[in-house]
């Protein structure tokens, strides 16, 4: 188990982390201020399920092999920037290509939750900070690597999700108000296209560490 001494040193650093600006803190915005609440509480969940499924693939070892490769770094940044790209040009030819917000469907929802999921997924500094983050608080001498590796990378998650879910709420003000000028629409597809854009292009300039 973890140390309980660990702890407010583990949550303090995750605290910090979150507050520093980044492609999950500009998505969630971007989509609770073009979907409302329901499209930066999917976008959360979605975040969610690529922290915890990254946290399995550290304890598991996946991600030290993946990162052991050279080229999987060059690999999956150029896969989430043409991910990145797609969703801009569907947000732009469909008039908000991830779906509009729609309460009498759920399917764009999901394809929010599914975008945020991959988005992740297919950052590169995503998986080298699970597994240079997540190793810093693991004492061996308590057994169990792999299980306490686990039981951080679920609480790293659950503090996210409260956040990213709290962003949410807050850029879904930002919606309600724009969503009462005439204007709004106009601009929608167009301001969450350049979030898209932008957010590839971040990817494109990164460089290994």
């Amino acid at each position: 188990m973890i140390s309980l001494d660990t702890l407010p040193v583990f949550f303090l650093a995750v605290i910090l982390l979150l507050l520093s600006p980044g492609p999950n803190m500009a998505f969630v915005l971007s989509q609770a201020i073009a979907r409302g609440w329901r499209g930066g509480l999917m976008a959360a969940v979605g975040i969610t399920i690529a922290d915890l499924t990254l946290a399995v693939l550290t304890a598991t070892g996946v991600t030290a092999l993946v990162a052991s490769w050279p080229p999987s770094f060059d690999v999956i940044r150029y896969a989430g920037v043409l991910y990145l790209l797609w969703l801009a040009f569907k947000t732009l030819r469909g008039g908000g290509g991830l779906g509009a917000l729609d309460t009498r469907e759920q399917q764009p929802l999901m394809r929010i939750l599914f975008s945020a999921t991959l988005n992740s997924l297919l950052n590169p500094k995503a998986l080298l900070f699970f597994m240079v983050f997540l190793p810093q608080f693991v004492q061996p001498e308590r057994g169990q690597v792999g299980w306490q590796l686990i039981q951080l990378g679920v609480m790293l998650a659950l503090t996210a999700t409260v956040f990213h879910s709290l962003l949410g709420v807050f850029g879904a003000a930002i919606h309600r108000r724009l969503a009462s000028t005439g204007r709004w629409a106009k601009v929608q597809s167009l301001g969450l296209a350049t979030v898209l854009t932008m957010l590839a292009v971040r990817l494109a300039l990164l460089s290994r560490p």
